[in-house]
């Protein structure tokens, strides 16, 4: 019997990276799941048969370490980002030199294909060092790998994202919720439409290019808060923070974090902040899942799967919900 094909997932853990790990093994393929921490990555393991999906140690920090995992690939999938600027795994040494060293090595060790996970926004001129190295990272990745498929995706959401169920979160210690950059517009897009397009690209079935990945709807920061509340039954009041008093914040947790030695981490940064300016939608005249044959799925429809246990009563609240209109019909 032919063997069958491997992909190595660099990141193939976390939140994205499980469900492309998940798709690949379902469509028969032997799964490697590089991250730093293979002990905290086991449960990768349970989505294909006995043996065919392993987690293995890489540090896309070091040549060799990054061959070790690419050798005998058919294809490779990247994965791996931050949102931190300090430290041996900031912004450059992750999306930047660590994309570059992936792409230069697939290439040397035949791998065929490479699917690539920028964002958008990504500009090696953008206002943002988030922004400019995501960029630097696709220019690397296309100067070793020119048939690469690089995704773009708007804010992921789904069971395990750090979006809504953060904001959900914080409904639960007060009746404000605040946050910066109402007015700005996202394209939110669900993480298994991204999995999907990143599965066509490792199988050669989507052309080479960048893609740019935005749910079927736009909204501004304060709808999708409006949205949220409205799934998890709750009535806050969402306040605003204007961009210059968000930056004070920032730059003050930014100093906290300097001087603890990285104890207490900012809840944003400056660059995060600057990034809240600048909407975050698909391009006009880029490449979308309609060019994959995806048509993406609405936030509405997965939402309350999620977040129903940030409800006041978690799982009962419908049943307590209808109890308490059937008492005052």
């Amino acid at each position: 019997m032919p063997t069958s094909k491997l992909v190595t997932i660099f990141g193939g853990s976390g939140f994205l990276g499980r469900y492309i790990a998940r798709r690949m093994a379902k469509a028969g393929w032997r799964v490697r799941v590089a991250v730093r921490r293979p002990n905290e990555a086991v449960y990768v393991r349970t989505y294909g048969v006995v043996g065919q999906v392993e987690p293995v140690l890489c540090n896309i920090r070091d040549d060799e370490s990054v061959r070790s995992v690419l050798r005998g690939a058919d294809a490779a999938v990247n994965c791996i980002g931050t949102f931190d600027k300090g430290g041996k795994n900031n912004f450059d040494a992750v999306q930047n030199k660590g994309a570059a060293r992936i792409g230069r090595i697939a290439k040397e060790e035949g791998v065929a294909r490479l699917v690539h996970i920028s964002a958008i926004g990504a500009d090696a001129e953008a206002e943002t060092l988030y922004g400019q190295s995501k960029g630097q990272g696709e220019d690397a990745i296309l100067e070793s790998f020119p048939d690469a498929v690089i995704l773009r995706p708007s804010v992921m959401f789904g069971a395990e994202d750090s979006f809504f169920n953060r904001f959900a979160g914080m409904t639960r210690f007060g009746p404000i919720l605040p946050v910066v950059g109402a007015s700005t517009k996202f394209q939110t897009v669900w993480v298994d439409d991204v999995a999907a397009a990143a599965e066509m690209g490792a199988k050669g079935t989507a052309a080479p290019g960048i893609y740019e990945l935005g749910g079927p709807d736009v909204n501004t920061f304060r709808e999708l808060m409006q949205q949220m509340l409205g799934v998890i039954h709750r009535r806050r009041l969402i306040i605003n923070i204007p961009f210059w008093i968000a930056s004070i914040m920032a730059g003050v947790m930014e100093f906290v974090q300097t001087i603890t030695l990285g104890l207490v981490p900012p809840q944003i940064t400056r660059d995060q902040v600057q990034t809240l300016k600048d909407d975050n939608v698909v391009s006009e005249g880029a490449k979308t899942f309609a060019d994959l044959g995806i048509d993406p799925v609405a936030m509405e429809a997965v939402l309350p799967d999620y977040l129903w246990r940030f409800r006041p009563d978690g799982q009962y609240d419908d049943i307590k919900r209808s109890a308490s209109n059937l008492r005052g019909a």
